[in-house]
């Protein structure tokens, strides 16, 4: 997220990140192990089924939930710090050659391979844990924007591919 603005605090663009990814599941080949959708961030462990690369499936995600929330912000009035977060947004747009007006993401990603289980479950707790360190719940699985309700043997959000 550009400044790490804190855009995600409200429903509706939450939901656009939650369709995004559900359409990225089924016409992309996108496989997630786990997530967590945190007020100005996101983190995911993620693969890809052999029809895409996980990298196109993120640059198309990425494309489509920046088009749908600043589309969002520019037409319903959902947002009280709608004029500072599009300012802030048009700002990072302005100084970057490849952005016609408005950079909601920050450019490129974290990605790191994951080839050893004992990464895997440090990913997968820090994951999961961000809520309860940001203190909004007491128990990761109480957090309703993340798969730890899935690793806990409930039914979350998104599809998820419980290692």
């Amino acid at each position: 997220m550009v400044d790490w603005v804190d855009i995600f605090t409200r429903p509706i663009f939450k939901h656009i990140i939650i369709e995004s990814l559900q359409h990225c599941q089924k016409e992309k080949g996108l496989v997630i192990y786990a997530w967590v959708l945190m007020t100005n961030e996101m983190h995911m462990i993620v693969g890809a089924n052999g029809i895409n690369k996980v990298s196109d499936i993120m640059r198309d995600f990425k494309k489509l939930t920046s088009k749908e929330i600043l589309r969002t912000l520019l037409v319903e009035p959902t947002e009280s710090r709608q004029e500072w977060m599009l300012n802030r947004f048009e700002y990072a747009g302005k100084n970057d050659n490849k952005i016609k007006n408005y950079r909601f993401w920050q450019e490129g990603n974290d990605a790191q391979a994951i080839c050893l289980n004992d990464y895997f479950n440090q990913k997968l707790n820090y994951i999961h844990q961000n809520p309860v360190v940001a203190e909004i719940v007491n128990q990761a699985e109480d957090y309703r924007y993340s798969s730890a309700i899935d690793y806990a043997g409930g039914k979350g959000l998104l599809e998820v591919m419980v290692v």
